[in-house]
């Protein structure tokens, strides 16, 4: 608490803003630019399986992509609201879109199930790496990979993702739940066949269970939110895809025209996972923000304190809850923060109220749904940009608020959301 003054704030659940002292610093980094490719090339290997396993995916040949949306409205309303200027332009990345999760999970969950399943498939068949994947659709393999099971530990989406992805090829799928998962992704993970067993426990007690029980089993698969470098580089691929996307925009990251990414961290794989991807493929002008709830900023205290994984934030007698399912990780991945030591530019943390405002406000102004801890991106646009004493820097700024999930959540659920922002937003007003 004396070494590190923005804790005491932090740990009264006051939003706060941290600056990363060490962003662009040097750095040995545990993956390169080859990973990242060598994951872009798997996803195009299983995209002929994709589109036969996901008949959704089959208008984009089974490719994961999700649109970059300009919120121009969505914009000015922000500034209205802060009565500040947000110079340069606002764009939705919406991950909320994408398909088979609905959820930025698509990316990193989705990619470790296909990573094992070919695994198995080059072990036990003689599946090529210039076959058509899309055999590994067909009754054979569907009876080869029953033999196999894969289990997670979840607090929604990731645990949505990989059970959707691993059913569809027949694995016998385990996902362990924590109590902040929502009732709706239960059940439909269930409705495909996919055995969810519920705890009346944090996220971090779900994944050691499920490690735990696979550990038991030879056979059986564990994909750990904690430390997993295959979900890290699947979500990096994002870095290809939206640079191309920038680019069909006239967007070219420099010092000169920065690009502000802000993305919502619960326990970190997916956020740094898209950092480094987008470091990779675009090494000057990527400026990533994270986002975190005040009850749960496991990652910013991981960062400041350079303790990473080694602090739970229940270490400074905070509660970890929130309305955020996904972000409701109460200490962070093994690898986010220390691959992020000198990528991530800052943090910012919200109330919970906040993001229900903006996920009205984004409904409103862009007719765009999301879920709430896909909304948290917004809360860190404006104190980021107060940051600048010299406005006149961000003439040419873009800000990209990643908005991680949505597409599935059922109508009245939804809309439940809707009113409460509505409510928040009277209050505010």
């Amino acid at each position: 608490m004396q070494h590190y003054p923005l804790l005491e704030p932090m740990s009264h659940y006051d939003p706060i803003n941290w600056q990363n002292p060490e962003f662009g610093d040097d750095a040995e980094l545990p993956f390169t630019q080859a990973d990242v490719f060598d994951a872009a090339a798997r996803f195009q290997r299983f995209a002929p399986y994709l589109a036969k396993a996901f008949p959704e995916t089959s208008a984009t040949h089974g490719v994961l992509t999700s649109p970059l949306i300009s919120i121009d409205a969505m914009q000015q309303q922000l500034e209205q609201v802060a009565d500040t200027p947000i110079p340069g332009h606002v764009f939705l990345k919406a991950d909320s879109m994408l398909p088979i999760s609905g959820s930025i999970k698509s990316r990193g969950g989705i990619y470790e199930v296909l990573k094992f399943a070919e695994k198995i498939a080059m072990q036990e068949t003689h599946l090529t790496y210039a076959d058509d994947y899309a055999v590994l659709a067909s009754p054979a393999y569907h009876r080869l990979f029953a033999h196999y099971g894969i289990m997670v530990g979840s607090t929604g989406n990731l645990g949505l993702s990989i059970g959707m992805a691993a059913a569809s090829f027949g694995f016998q799928t385990t996902v362990h739940m924590s109590v902040d998962a929502r009732q709706w992704k239960k059940e439909l993970l269930r409705k495909n066949g996919v055995t969810v067993v519920e705890h009346n426990d944090s996220v971090s007690v779900a994944i050691a269970q499920g490690r735990e029980e696979a550990a038991k089993d030879p056979h059986t698969y564990f994909i750990d939110d904690e430390g997993s470098r295959d979900l890290f580089l699947g979500y990096s691929v994002a870095g290809i895809e939206l640079q191309k996307q920038l680019a069909d925009n006239g967007i070219y990251p420099s010092k000169q025209s920065p690009v502000f990414v802000y993305l919502p961290t619960g326990v970190g794989g997916s956020p740094s996972g898209v950092s480094f991807g987008l470091q990779m493929m675009m090494p000057e002008g990527i400026y990533p923000v994270f986002a975190e709830p005040t009850h749960v900023p496991s990652v910013t205290l991981g960062m400041m304190t350079h303790l990473y994984d080694q602090i739970n934030v229940m270490d400074l007698g905070m509660d970890g809850k929130t309305v955020a399912d996904g972000l409701a990780v109460p200490k962070s991945s093994k690898i986010a923060g220390r691959v992020m030591r000198t990528l991530l530019y800052g943090s910012h943390t919200f109330d919970d109220d906040d993001i229900y405002r903006y996920l009205t406000m984004l409904a409103d102004t862009q007719d765009i749904r999301v879920e709430p801890s896909a909304a948290a991106g917004f809360t860190a646009i404006v104190p980021t940009v107060q940051q600048f004493a010299d406005q006149n820097v961000l003439k040419n700024a873009t800000h990209i608020v990643w908005a991680t999930g949505g597409k599935l959540v059922p109508a009245d659920e939804m809309q439940r959301y809707y009113d409460k922002g509505q409510q928040l937003l009277a209050d505010w007003a």
